[in-house]
Formats: C-alpha cells, structure tokens, sequence
C-alpha cells in the first residue's frame, strides 16, 4: 500500500514539532542517520521553538509541512522577497531521507513561489563545504552563485562551529 502524503501550512501549534525535525535533521547522534547531517562541523542547536514562534509570524513567510501517513515527516521555511522566494531550513526526518520526499518538498515549494506569489526564482543558502548535498541540489536545477556570506561565528543559535573556514553560498534557481 502506497504511503498517504499531504502538503500542509504549519500554524503555532507545529512549532515544537517543526523545532525537534530541525534538529534531528541537522545535529546530534539523531542526524547521522540520515546523509544531511551538519554534527561533524557544527555542534550544539540549529534552532529552537522561540525562533521558529517567530518564524510562523512572519508576515511574508510560512512553513510548508509534508506529512505521510500522518507524520510531519519533512519541513522548510519560505518566505516571499520581492520576486525571490528565499527557501531555508529545508528538514527531511533522517530514517525517510534519500526517499524521494526531498524532491516532492522542492517541487511543492517552487509550484508556490511560481503559481501563488508569482516569484520568477528560489533562492537559498547553503554551507559551501556541503558538495554532496550542493551537488543534489543541482540537480534540481539550483546553480551555485559564487556570492557567499560568512558564518555567524559566535553566535550560538547557529551551532558552535568545529572549524574557522565556514561560509554560505548562495543557490538560485530560475522557474519558468
């Protein structure tokens, strides 16, 4: 039996759920079991409920939840920018990882920022040391910018670094 999925917006009430796939997806032992994980660069948190309160009050910006049989399986951010759509903390719950629920999650956020806000691209930011999750990226059309900015060393709510060469890059890609 295929699993049953549905797109949804989150509301207040998501923001513990959507804090704790954040965190799973990105940090800790948790991470690991999926190939997202950020544990061996950055320790301690990536976001809390505070932060992502704060988010789900954004006049111009929304978290889309995918859920499958029920479960809040994967989260992101998106927030309308003039005719951008910025995309971010995109979180794929580490055992589906590698399922095809990535790709259902982008393409639901580029039909929204194409059909529903009229934005002619999605933009991101990545850590440019991520080649393997850069490279899956590209190949859902995302192009590497070559404009970065640095990392917010030493300022915990984005993890305690466990190196000194870290710095987005931008992504972009155009819809059509």
């Amino acid at each position: 039996m295929t699993p049953k999925h549905t797109f949804r917006i989150a509301t207040r009430a998501d923001a513990g759920v959507i804090a704790a796939l954040v965190e799973s997806a990105y940090r800790g032992d948790a991470s690991r079991a999926g190939w997202t994980t950020e544990a061996d660069f950055l320790h301690g948190r990536r976001t809390d409920i505070t932060e992502i309160e704060e988010l789900l009050t954004s006049e111009n910006g929304r978290f889309v939840l995918f859920e499958r049989d029920g479960l809040v399986a994967a989260s992101c951010y998106i927030e309308r920018q003039g005719g951008t759509c910025y995309f971010g903390m995109f979180s794929v719950h580490p055992p589906f990882q590698g399922t095809g629920i990535g790709r259902l999650v982008i393409e639901e956020v580029e039909r929204i920022a194409r059909d529903e806000w009229q934005c002619d691209r999605v933009e991101m930011t990545v850590i440019d040391i991520r080649a393997e999750l850069i490279a899956w990226y590209e190949r859902r059309g995302y192009v590497r910018t070559g404009r970065t900015k640095p990392f917010p060393y030493g300022d915990e709510r984005f993890g305690l670094p466990q190196r000194d060469d870290l710095r987005f890059e931008y992504l972009v890609k155009v819809l059509s």
